[in-house]
């Protein structure tokens, strides 16, 4: 059964890829295009609960995702956060940056705060249909 960190982030309806110890969801509020969440599926609360096993896979998972991140929009950085503010899982915010707009569906889309550090407090104003060709993009791209 699906934790409530995950659920919060529309889980199964933003699952990007789902790997044995981490699910990788396209984040709903959109920080720069293809902004991702990678949760991991166990109920720990702090990286020192993190099995090793799941801390093996996440070279894969992030391999993966930073592939696919780079294939579709090549970013120009890319951002891991660590919050737990609000949501107890571990689960890290994946920003990708970018010091150019990046287009989805004939939209530009900005990095506001290139170079700064992200505003995860901040969301893009995408359109459903933009975030499901977004989504169908990062879908497509991603390895098997």
């Amino acid at each position: 059964m699906p934790h409530e960190t995950l659920l919060k982030f529309n889980y199964p309806n933003t699952l990007l890829r789902e790997y044995t110890h981490w699910a990788v969801l396209l984040r709903p509020q959109q920080v720069t295009v293809g902004s991702l969440v990678l949760v991991c599926r166990s109920e720990a609360t702090s990286m020192a609960e993190v099995s090793a096993e799941a801390f093996t896979e996440l070279h894969t998972v992030t391999a993966d995702l930073e592939g696919t991140l780079k294939q579709v929009f090549a970013f120009d950085k890319i951002n891991y956060l660590l919050l737990m503010m609000v949501d107890r899982h571990v689960h890290f915010h994946v920003i990708p940056r970018y010091a150019t707009p990046r287009t989805v569906d004939g939209v530009e889309f900005p990095d506001r705060v290139w170079p700064r550090p992200p505003d995860v407090t901040q969301a893009l104003d995408l359109t459903e249909r933009q975030f499901a060709e977004l989504f169908q993009l990062l879908q497509t791209a991603w390895p098997t």
